[in-house]
Order: structure tokens, then C-alpha cells, then sequence
């Protein structure tokens, strides 16, 4: 029934688990490339990467998770954002589900998150596809050999999409289901085979219990410079606003692309591997991401390749926009060793403002980056949506709103007081549109943000002219070597100011309508700040 190295305390029948025929504990990669091709799960692409196909869940589905609302979690959740369950529904659920699962084979892998011993959760992931193990064994990060003797998860997530859940029975909205219990240490997804489920729901539970340790848990990319572990800067941001492209920079470290926590000792990736978008993936712009699509043990979700030479063509969006890689942290040839960072220098909010108003750059006080932080701003565009004609305003706070567990003010609080004791340097950059609202103007171009950044990073721009801008109130520098003085003055750029003005005013109403909810409960500085 085991196969691979396990301690008898380690086995799922201490946990419950029981029933189930073969399980598989640990296995290394090339194992698990093995199950996954042998099962018929996925298909050996060029290099001995997986692809796989992730079926009718192409992506998250937000609206059919659910936290289990017990007496320990009542008063620190917040309801407005996640859907409750309740207790007895849980357990109906667990016990479907492993009724289900009965005689059927199963991966486990023993897991850490976080790189900082002091903060780490140690995660124990059961899977029903092995290229679920194999996705969630890259994303983590993973013990040494000897270290798996005597591992004891803190948490367990057990993984079935082949069981669909009943919303009657179990308490949930769809077949689909993603429960947290807290009380319980257990998550439990089902009806979906999107992998990105297993690694957002750890993402879920840091941004729970960190917090109590006074650890700031960020939904970020971060880097540091060569050497120099000291001068750390992390990037927050949404979807399609360049988080990872910007934060891969070659001529810097980088510490991870997606989820880090800021700790009393400095910053510490939670994973040990990334999780990239492919779609038009182009090898002269991100050569390091290009390159991992041809290596061993690589996962490719849901990308169409050539039956016969199994060459992945980038551009074909025909069964999802949202094509994905997984893979380890070391496959980046300047990724850190340690994923550890000192307290960053400079702490950058990206927003593709598809309106045409922001500037490329804007420098931000405390309580402005609070503001920002909270509003979490970006735009979708025509035609990414069905029913979307015009640009359409996207405010998911904290920069990742879907993994909040705790009420937005909590992380606004802990990143303010930790940006004013380490007096890191706030920026916000926008790479969205200019000249224009999409459809009118062109993309921010990407050089120019590049440039912009260096001066930020090498503290260059904080040493030059800003002027206040009149619609947000941050200030903006007037001039950087490299960057068309032109490009810093949006207005300048459109053909119409008047046209300019309306869609600023049409903009900063959107804010205002998004920020009054956090009005009650901020200090009077940052709701000045909210009026620019």
C-alpha cells in the first residue's frame, strides 16, 4: 500500500483516512511523471514536460469556496467576503467524500510553506492525480529526504475532483466545492481539477494565521539585488498587471513571483516554485519562463500542442486564456537559494489602468500606499469579457481579495506599520494604458516602466523634481533620464484634454464609491488621502 519513504505516524489511518488502495507517499518527480502519463492523466511533452488538461475548470472558482463557520473563527472572519458553511455540513461532506474515495489510488506529499522555519506551515497534500502531486510538489516547498521522518502536518488538504458535491447535502452552491475548517485543520476541494485550487487554499490559510504573528502576508513578487539581500523591493499586484514579467528582472535576484510574507526578520517567499501565465508567451521578452516549458517535470495546464512533435502552440487561447506553467524556483537561473529577503527598500503597487489617467509611476506616502493597498485597483478591458464593452474598474483589495480570510483593515494596518518602521519607499506604477483609454491610446511601453523602476530601485527617482497630481494627490516625478518627459504628464498625452478630465473625474468618482467602505474603520490621515 506505501510506497516511498513514511514513519507509521505519518499514515493517512492515523488521520482518518482510511479505506483507500494504493497510496502513494512522496514520490520524487520522475515517479510522478510515471503515474500521471501511466494513469492517462497527462501527456509526456518535449523535455519530459506534463500536459495536462484541466477539463471544465480552467481557472479558481471564488464562488464555491467556503469557510466552515465555527465558534473559534466567528468574530475574525470576514462574512461580507467569504461564504460561510456550516459544521454539519462539513462533516457531511468529509464523509461523502471519503466514502467515495474508497479503494482508489492516492498521492500524498509532505510540504512546507514558507522559507522561514519560524513562520512555516507544514502541509500535508492528498491528491487524487498525480499531476496534482507533481503540481503542488513544484508550487511548495519541499523537506529533505530525512526531514519527512516524523513529519506532522498543521494542516491537510485532501483533493478529489472526480467526487461532486450536492448543495443540498453539503451546504455549498455547485458540484464544485473548496471548504476550510480551521477547528478541523482540513481542506477539503472537490469537482474541480484545476490545480491552482490546492495552492491558493494554502495561500488562504497563511493570510489567516499569520497575522496573529504579526507577519504580513502578501499576495506579491519580490527581488533583491545581487549580493545584497538588504535592498529587497516587492511588487503587489492583480492579474495582467506584470507582477511576475516585472519582478523577473535579470539584473536582480528573485526571491519568488506570487506569495510572500514580511515577517520581523524580512521578507520569506511562501512557495518553492511558480505558477506563470503561457499565453502568448514570447521568448525574447521572458526568456526564463519560455525556457521552463521545455523542461523535465515542468506542468503545462491546458495549452494546444501538436498530437505528433508535441510542440505547444503559445498563441492558441481555444480552450482557455488562462494557460499556466508550474514549476520549481531553481528552473529561474537568478532565483534565490533561500527565498529569503531583508525588509524591503521599496514596495511596489501595480495597476494596468486601462482608463488612461494614472501616470506610469507615482511616488506615495504611507497613508496613500494604505489607500492603494486597500483599493487594490486594476481595469478589465473589451472584450475579455462577455458584456464588456468599455474599460471596467477591478478593485480586489490587498491586491488578492479572493484569499482574505480577515477583514482588509487588518493587512492595511500591519503593511502601514511595517512600511513606517522600515521606511521602505512606496511607488505606484501603472502599466495600463496612456495617450487613451484602451481602444483610443496604446499600452504603457515597457521599456519606459523598466527605466522607471531602475531609478526607483536605485534610489535615483526619489532624488529628483515631483509635482502633486491633481486627481490623487501623490506625487510624480517631472523628469527621468531614458523616459519622454511627456509620457509623466498623462493629460499631455491624450489628443482631447477636456476628454482627459471627464475620464479622470469618471475614474476618482470609482475610487471614492469603492473606498467608502473601508471609511469606518481607517485613521483620518488615509481618509484624507482618499481625497487626494
Amino acid at each position: 500500500m506505501n510506497h516511498g519513504r513514511v514513519n507509521p505516524e505519518q499514515r493517512l489511518e492515523d488521520q482518518g483516512i482510511t479505506g483507500l488502495g494504493q497510496v502513494h507517499y512522496n514520490l520524487l518527480e520522475p515517479a510522478l511523471v510515471e503515474a500521471a502519463v501511466a494513469a492517462g492523466e497527462a501527456t509526456l511533452g518535449e523535455g519530459g514536460t506534463v500536459l495536462v488538461d484541466t477539463g471544465a475548470h480552467t481557472g479558481r472558482s471564488p464562488r464555491d469556496k467556503f469557510v466552515v463557520r465555527t465558534p473559534s473563527v466567528e468574530d475574525s472572519i470576514w462574512w461580507d467576503n467569504n461564504a460561510p458553511m456550516a459544521p454539519d455540513a462539513f462533516e457531511r461532506l468529509h464523509a461523502d467524500m471519503l466514502a467515495h474515495m474508497q479503494g482508489g489510488s492516492y498521492h500524498v506529499q509532505d510540504l512546507y510553506a514558507g522559507a522561514d522555519p519560524a513562520h512555516r506551515l507544514d502541509v500535508r497534500v492528498v491528491t487524487e492525480l498525480a499531476w496534482h502531486g507533481l503540481f503542488i510538489r513544484h508550487l511548495l516547498r519541499r523537506p529533505a529526504r530525512e526531514e519527512l521522518d516524523g513529519f506532522a502536518p498543521d494542516f491537510t488538504i485532501v483533493n478529489c475532483p472526480s467526487f461532486t458535491a450536492d448543495p443540498a447535502r453539503h451546504g455549498c452552491r455547485s458540484g464544485t466545492v473548496i471548504a476550510m475548517n480551521f477547528d478541523r485543520k482540513l481542506i477539503l476541494i472537490a469537482g474541480t481539477a484545476y490545480a491552482g485550487e490546492n495552492k491558493k487554499s494554502v495561500f488562504t490559510l497563511l493570510n489567516y494565521l499569520l497575522p496573529e504573528a504579526g507577519v504580513m502576508p502578501m499576495h506579491c513578487s519580490a527581488n533583491h539585488a545581487p549580493g545584497n539581500p538588504v535592498d529587497t523591493a516587492v511588487f503587489f499586484g492583480l492579474s495582467g498587471t506584470g507582477k511576475t514579467t516585472l519582478s523577473a528582472d535579470p539584473a536582480r535576484v528573485l526571491i519568488g513571483d506570487d506569495e510572500h510574507g514580511w515577517s520581523e526578520r524580512g521578507i520569506f517567499n511562501f512557495e518553492g516554485g511558480c505558477y506563470a501565465k503561457t499565453i502568448n508567451l514570447d521568448a525574447n521578452a521572458e526568456p526564463e519562463i519560455a525556457a521552463t516549458t521545455g523542461k523535465f517535470a515542468t506542468v503545462i495546464e491546458n495549452m494546444v500542442f501538436d498530437a505528433e512533435t508535441k510542440q505547444i502552440d503559445f498563441a492558441d487561447d481555444s480552450l482557455t486564456a488562462n494557460t499556466r506553467c508550474a514549476y520549481p524556483l531553481e528552473y529561474i537561473s537568478n532565483a534565490s537559494e533561500t527565498g529569503l529577503g531583508g525588509h524591503p527598500r521599496n514596495i511596489i503597487m501595480l495597476t494596468c489602468d486601462a482608463f488612461g489617467v494614472l501616470p506610469p509611476i507615482a511616488r506615495l506616502t504611507p497613508a496613500q500606499a494604505m489607500y492603494h493597498f486597500l483599493s487594490g485597483f486594476t481595469a478589465k478591458v473589451a472584450g475579455t469579457e462577455r458584456g464588456v464593452t468599455e474599460p471596467q474598474p477591478t478593485f480586489s483589495t490587498c491586491f488578492g481579495a479572493p484569499f482574505m480570510p480577515r477583514r482588509p483593515e487588518v493587512y492595511g494596518n500591519l503593511l502601514r506599520e511595517k512600511i513606517a518602521r522600515h521606511g521602505a519607499s512606496c511607488w505606484l506604477v501603472n502599466t495600463g494604458w496612456t495617450g487613451g483609454a484602451h481602444g483610443t491610446g496604446t499600452r504603457m511601453p515597457i521599456m519606459a516602466t523598466r527605466a522607471l523602476l531602475t531609478a526607483a530601485l536605485d534610489g535615483s527617482l526619489a532624488q529628483g523634481e515631483f509635482r502633486r497630481d491633481a486627481n490623487f494627490g501623490f506625487e510624480v516625478p517631472v523628469s527621468v533620464p531614458g523616459v519622454d518627459d511627456t509620457l509623466l504628464t498623462p493629460r499631455a498625452t491624450w489628443d482631447d484634454p477636456t476628454a482627459y478630465d471627464a475620464q479622470a473625474a469618471k475614474l476618482v468618482g470609482m475610487f471614492a464609491e469603492n473606498f467608502a467602505q473601508y471609511v469606518p474603520f481607517i485613521d483620518d490621515d488615509v481618509k484624507a488621502a482618499a481625497i487626494g
